[in-house]
This record gives C-alpha cells, sequence and structure tokens, in this order.
C-alpha cells in the first residue's frame, strides 16, 4: 500500500514513476569528501516534509528514511523507500506510523525499537515484537551486528541510561548490560549505530564538551575487546545544531546522519546528511 498522499510532496509520485533512470545509487549526484552534505536534495530532502533516519539497503539499490508534512504530527510518520527496479528509481511508502528504523546487516529485517519486519517474497511482513527480555525498556532505537547482538538506546525522564547491548546466546537474548561508562557521560545517549564487525560504535550525545545539542561520538572496539573512550566526531560533523540518528552505507564508504537546525517552532526542519567515511578513519586510533 502507498501512502504518498500523506506525505504531500512537491511532486507526487505513483508507484511506477521514475526519479532517475541512472542505476548509480546516489541518484547522480557527486560523492561527498570530508565536509557533509545534504543527500538528494529534492528527491529524497525536500522543503514540504521532514525527512529523518536515512539509511541503505545491503545491495545498494533502496534507500529507506522517515518522511511526514511539516504540519503532521509522528502518526503521519511514513517509512518510504526510494529503490531502482524496473531499470529506474522510483519512491513508495512501506509502513505509516513508525520511527527510528534500522537495517540489519543481511538486509532481511528492519527493527522499529522493540518492533521489527522481515523480508518476504511479497515485500516486508508485519511488525512483530522482539520479546523478552525487552519488553518493559523504553527503547527508542536499537542497531543489530552480523552476529545479531542487539545494541540499543532507553528513555527515561532523567535521560540519564548508558547505551546497552544484549548477545544472542543459545536462541535466547541475555539480559542487558551496560556498554561502560564513556556510553553514559552527559545526557541523551542514543540512536546507536553499530559496525556489523562491532569494530566501531557510533551514536548521538548532549554533553558540556561538544559543539551544542547532541553531537555524534564514536568509539571503537580495543584489542582486549573493551571498548575505547568516547570520541567526539569534530566540528566538520557537528555543529551547534542537533546532530543524531548515524548510519554508514553496507559498502562502508558513507556515513548518514541528521542535522536539525534551530528553530523557535516546534518542529525544526531536518535533513539527512552524508560524507565521506574517511572521517571515521582519521578518528581511529593508531
Amino acid at each position: 500500500m502507498l501512502f504518498l498522499n500523506a506525505c504531500n510532496t512537491k511532486k507526487q509520485h505513483s508507484e511506477d514513476s521514475a526519479l532517475s533512470t541512472t542505476e548509480d545509487p546516489f541518484l547522480g549526484q557527486k560523492p561527498p569528501d570530508l565536509v557533509p552534505e545534504v543527500f538528494a536534495p529534492g528527491i529524497v530532502n525536500t522543503a514540504e516534509n521532514r525527512e529523518i533516519e536515512g539509511m541503505f539497503s545491503v545491495d545498494m539499490k533502496a534507500f529507506y528514511f522517515i518522511k511526514r508534512p511539516l504540519s503532521e504530527d509522528a502518526k503521519s510518520n511514513v517509512l518510504t523507500v526510494v529503490e531502482y527496479k524496473n531499470n529506474q528509481w522510483q519512491e513508495s511508502g512501506i509502513r505509516q506510523g513508525v520511527s527510528e528504523p534500522s537495517i540489519s546487516p543481511d538486509g532481511k529485517t528492519i527493527y522499529f525499537a522493540k518492533e521489527y519486519m522481515e523480508r518476504t517474497d511479497e515485500g516486508w511482513s508485519e511488525l512483530k515484537s522482539i520479546g523478552e527480555p525487552f519488553e518493559d525498556i523504553d527503547i527508542m532505537r536499537l542497531s543489530v551486528s552480523s552476529n545479531n547482538t542487539y545494541y540499543f538506546d532507553t528513555f527515561t525522564p532523567k535521560l540519564d541510561t548508558p547505551l546497552r547491548y544484549s548477545r544472542l546466546v543459545d536462541g535466547e537474548y541475555e539480559e542487558p548490560k551496560s556498554l561502560g561508562e564513556q556510553f553514559a557521560t552527559g545526557i541523551y545517549n542514543a540512536h546507536p549505530f553499530i559496525a556489523p564487525d562491532e569494530s566501531y560504535i557510533i551514536w548521538d550525545s548532549r554533553r558540556d564538551s561538544g559543539y551544542g545539542s547532541s553531537d555524534l561520538y564514536i568509539s571503537f572496539r580495543e584489542a582486549d575487546g573493551s571498548w575505547g573512550p568516547a570520541i567526539n566526531m569534530g566540528d566538520k560533523i557537528n555543529t551547534p545544531n542537533a546532530e543524531n540518528y548515524p548510519t554508514v552505507s553496507p559498502d562502508g564508504k558513507y556515513l548518514f546522519f541528521d542535522r536539525r537546525e534551530k528553530s523557535e517552532s516546534n518542529e525544526p526542519p531536518v535533513d539527512i546528511y552524508w560524507v565521506s567515511t574517511q572521517v571515521i578513519e582519521n578518528l581511529r586510533p593508531r
């Protein structure tokens, strides 16, 4: 079912309308270097809608993001996809009323906090619960590694809960454990992205030492398996505005994230940015 009419895009696209005929996954854009740029302006990012939380499919032939009109509330969220099929790029809506998606490394599952849907021969399944021991945890975003370990945040009134993880052991998920003090500094440690091989994790956090509002931080896995210090990703990534919802493209080449401009309204404009993952390598300890 399509929900595009609810999105009120500037250019309405039917299920079979083409956005571009090039097979280039970046829709003909010149890829960015170390300075973030808005991703696909006028196609993904528009002036009429709020587009957030972008991520690519494993084959790089589909870009998923959350869209809703600026005047609407979260009930109007639509998981939207721009995908290459029938030799052209097309836009369609997948599911309404969801948010904070993350895709599994094998591309077969999309998570929405404590729920998920699976890829089937007919499309995407109905939403299912991830079950215990997460039923009583107010997860905002969950990210999964290649070995099925969950990494996730937790909303609390004080925004003081660290990022945690839970391993799959003998077919069941263990009780969640803290990733460490570096994932609990400041407030609102949230929206993690775990590298498929668990070599690094990126998340957003509000800290006194940051550039303002929420910044993106990264921690690298050390040789002994522990997590290294939280590293602010710097003034090219972080600004006085809010940066959050990081994800890395499956080819490992680009970091995507949201940037929210300052605004006196209740709903600030949001753009999905992308930047070369060389910014990650530049921060990796030698």
